[in-house]
């Protein structure tokens, strides 16, 4: 009883099945699809739950973060600084990526779009917040580093000028001319390196009105910079009077090196003008005569020596040099020597003369 079935059933047939599949494709794809954007969706939303938390905690190590108690720690914390602003650069890249989603998800309009609007402002909103404080605290370390250095600056300023200051007030002036130029060369040095410092000083005032308001305007720190001035200008001063001492010390152990000499020139002299008898005969006069001329000329350039040891100790006693008694002892005791030399030539010369005199008579008689 078989009877063959009709062609167009069976192609009615294949063809539901062929609708029914493609039916079954597109509902698979749109599932797919449907898939795909929920799970961009939950991503997007849990990559902002992580920015979030991530600002949270950043928010939370700003707000108990200080600024530091010395220089040495602000450093720290400054470096600490950067790294932070080293993940925050990175997290910013991330967010950006992540509010790209977002903003694709909204393009698509497949969910709606408050949620994902609203998660966008606030996580926006408090990633602003979070740059604010970055930068704020940034301003705040920048401050405390600028206050610390400035600090320690004046403690080394301080440091340097008390030894400075203990250098300068030395009461040691040398024992003689070579020890009192050594001393004398390496205040000169010193000298330089207070002037030098000067700008430093001068510039103190400056610094201090750029630090933050609530540094330069402590009562302190104020009186500290009035005290470093105060110390450089006593270190200043006291240099220039060291200067002038040595100086003093110089041109008294060289007055009575040239008083040294001249005493032994004039001691000599003295011992021979002494011992000298002057001779009857001509030629023995003429022979000592030419000796008293040779005299002459030594007289003249010693009388030059002592009138500089003269004017020297008369400069030395108008500057109220402390020891202008013992320099002017020293200056009458010289003349008084010179003095006593010159009247002995005289004499001696007189003596001469008159013997002259007779020689001369007799040979005319």
């Amino acid at each position: 009883g078989y009877q063959p079935c009709d062609p167009q059933i069976i192609c009615n047939r294949v063809n539901h099945v062929q609708t029914c599949l493609e039916e079954l494709e597109e509902l698979a794809a749109k599932r797919r699809k449907d898939l795909e954007d929920s799970r961009q969706l939950w991503t997007f939303f849990q990559e902002m739950e992580e920015a979030e938390a991530w600002i949270r905690e950043k928010e939370k190590i700003l707000a108990a973060k200080t600024c530091g108690r010395d220089l040495s720690s602000v450093l720290t914390l400054t470096t600490n600084h950067k790294s932070m602003l080293g993940e925050l650069g990175n997290r910013r890249a991330l967010l950006h990526q992540s509010v790209k989603k977002g903003e694709e998800i909204l393009a698509k309009k497949s969910f709606n779009p408050a949620g994902i609007q609203e998660k966008m402002r606030e996580v926006r909103r408090r990633w602003k917040k979070l740059e604010e404080m970055m930068g704020l605290h940034q301003q705040h370390l920048q401050e405390a580093l600028n206050f610390f250095q400035f600090t320690s600056e004046m403690d080394d300023l301080v440091a340097w000028l008390q030894d400075t200051y203990r250098i300068v007030s030395s009461d040691d002036f040398g024992h003689d001319d070579y020890s009192t130029q050594g001393l004398l060369r390496k205040h000169r040095t010193v000298v330089e390196e207070v002037e030098k410092h000067r700008g430093t000083i001068m510039a103190l005032r400056k610094h201090l009105a750029l630090l933050a308001p609530h540094h330069r305007q402590g009562v302190d720190l104020q009186i500290r910079v009035v005290e470093v001035e105060q110390l450089y200008g006593e270190v200043a001063e006291v240099a220039v009077l060291r200067q002038q001492w040595l100086q003093d010390a110089l041109a008294i152990y060289r007055m009575f090196s040239e008083v040294h000499a001249c005493e032994v020139w004039v001691d000599e002299k003295e011992q021979w003008l002494e011992k000298m008898e002057v001779p009857e005969e001509l030629d023995e006069v003429e022979v000592v005569q030419h000796r008293f001329e040779s005299l002459d000329q030594e007289m003249n350039s010693v009388m030059g020596r002592i009138l500089d040891v003269n004017q020297v100790v008369q400069q030395l006693v108008d500057g109220g040099h402390p020891s202008s008694e013992e320099v002017r002892s020293c200056q009458d005791h010289l003349n008084s020597r010179w003095n006593r030399v010159v009247e002995l030539v005289e004499r001696k010369k007189n003596q001469l003369s008159s013997v002259l005199k007779i020689q001369n008579y007799l040979l005319e008689c």
